[in-house]
């Protein structure tokens, strides 16, 4: 663990996944304090509002001691030089994920020289897992409770029925 360094996961958690749960736990393993961030997108339509995904991602996180979740809106790497923040986390599944991942990693360097990025692969348990691909499946009543949190499902069935 990296002590006293601060860092950020950040994105839409619509809804999280097994995936993201695993990221957020080896992440967990290596800062002092990990935060998931909630970006707040106005344009971007989501299954769970941002009190639900709040709400699922903090019971799904509530056995990490050192995570907290918070939401925000406005660039992430403003976020994080108002709240002391050094490390953004990613996680990949994909070559086309790398690629973006590193643009970005890039472009906020660029913006802020004093944000390091960690990109963490994916376990290949969760390889395939994408929040709309559960959303997508789920359409068709597909069986995802080994893909989400058993929060997730519940929450799931009541916005499926």
């Amino acid at each position: 663990m990296s002590k006293d360094v601060r860092a950020i996961f950040a994105g839409s958690f619509d809804p999280i996944t097994n995936g993201h749960i695993d990221i957020i736990e080896r992440a967990a393993k290596m800062f002092s304090h990990l935060e998931v961030g909630l970006l707040i997108n106005p344009n971007k339509k989501t299954l769970f509002t941002m009190d639900e995904r709040v709400d699922l991602i903090r019971e799904a996180t509530k056995h990490l001691d050192n995570v907290s979740v918070i939401s925000f809106d406005g660039l992430l790497i403003d976020y994080c030089m108002k709240n002391n923040i050094g490390v953004l986390v990613r996680g990949v599944r994909t070559i086309a994920d790398m690629e973006y991942e590193l643009q970005m990693a890039h472009m906020n360097k660029e913006l802020n020289d004093g944000l390091e990025t960690i990109i963490l692969p994916t376990s290949k348990t969760y390889s395939f897992i994408s929040s709309s691909l559960i959303k997508e499946v789920l359409h068709f009543d597909a069986d995802v409770s080994n893909l989400v949190p058993t929060c997730v499902i519940e929450k799931l069935k009541e916005k499926n029925k």
